[in-house]
């Protein structure tokens, strides 16, 4: 932003409104805001305003907007005061009855996974959603709520409670389920399901959200994701659409102790990832750090996902500052390829194994 006095010791920044005066007043605006520490993104937010009205955009396209601004603020807001709390979404069908042995799977991983420390996020409906809920207890639960004509009015478990949040868009809901959580678990369910099942997929077979465990969890016995299996295989593995390494990406699995086995030890020795050095590297943060010769051993069988160099040991990077509360954490970098998030999830995986 501009100096208060006029000058250029500040440079202008690269997202702006074309009138000078206009952005002066967008300046001196915000200065009533300081010592925000992030006014520069609050700038940007404020152009995109005055860009919206200078290019007259239609009304209907300013409601989806503000809605959609308005929704994720309030989420955002309400998940800030749980989040150092580990979260897992369990999806599933809103019409399965409690008597049904899918419901009594998803009663008893709630019940597990909050035991282990963990908050439960469903979408707040009966079903599959009520059990996840219904097993976590109301202190450990949250409810995103989407407003239909039928099917989803708020369970029991998280009625009234200021942890349910309720959705007008699926696009600002499906944010948050993957967002918020450490682990996500598929159900048998309907479009939904199925939905936010391949979003959750794609999301971590391109890299654009953080290396997440998948569980894709049937009733004792059942074929459903058996048969999603089968389809996986035949039409897209056997096809090419997908590479050998994405069914590392997933398991599939009938036994909730195996589920919950699955979510857990995905977190035993590994923390959290970001890109630093403006994307050239990746840094795999660790709870415990990892012997040279187990390191040596990482190179060795994952070679093929580098671009250069090797994986090492390393300290926090500049870009890392902004996360205080994870500086302490010994580290693993890496020249990823941007490619193989399927060999990233085996690298993972061997990381929690050495």
């Amino acid at each position: 932003m501009r100096s208060s006095d006029g000058s250029d010791s500040v440079p202008s920044p690269s997202y702006d409104v074309s009138d000078e005066e206009l952005a002066g007043r967008i300046d001196s605006f915000l200065e009533e805001l300081q010592p925000y520490p992030n006014l520069d993104l609050i700038r940007e937010i404020f152009v995109t305003g005055v860009k919206l009205a200078r290019q007259e955009s239609d009304r209907g396209d300013l409601k989806i907007l503000r809605t959609a601004i308005k929704e994720l603020r309030y989420a955002f807001k309400v998940f800030a005061l749980y989040r150092d709390v580990p979260k897992v979404s369990i999806f599933g069908s809103a019409r399965s009855q409690p008597a049904d042995p899918e419901f009594q799977a998803a009663l008893e991983l709630g019940r597990r996974m909050a035991e282990a420390g963990y908050m439960v996020i469903t979408g707040a409906g009966p079903g599959i959603m009520a059990a996840g809920l219904q097993g976590a207890g109301r202190e450990k639960s949250f409810g995103l709520n989407i407003q239909l004509p039928f099917e989803q009015g708020a369970n029991q478990t998280i009625q009234g409670d200021r942890k349910l949040i309720n959705f007008r868009f699926f696009f600002t809901r499906k944010l948050f389920f993957v967002k918020e959580s450490k682990a996500i678990v598929l159900m048998p369910g309907g479009f939904g399901t199925q939905d936010e099942g391949f979003e959750s997929l794609t999301l971590v077979q391109t890299g654009r959200s953080e290396p997440t465990p998948i569980v894709m969890l049937d009733a004792p016995g059942g074929s459903y994701w058996k048969g999603w299996h089968r389809f996986f295989r035949e039409q897209l593995f056997d096809k090419g659409y997908v590479s050998p390494q994405d069914e590392a990406l997933f398991l599939i699995t009938d036994d909730v102790d195996e589920a919950c086995l699955e979510l857990q030890k995905f977190y035993h020795r590994y923390h959290s990832s970001r890109y630093v050095d403006r994307r050239r590297k990746l840094v795999l943060r660790l709870k415990e750090a990892l012997p040279e010769d187990s390191i040596q051993v990482l190179n060795r069988e994952f070679q093929d996902i580098l671009v250069d160099g090797v994986i090492e040991s390393c300290g926090p990077f500049p870009e890392e500052h902004n996360e205080p509360d994870r500086l302490e954490l010994p580290r693993l970098s890496l020249s990823f390829n941007h490619r193989d998030f399927g060999r990233l999830r085996q690298l993972i995986d061997r990381i929690n194994d050495l």
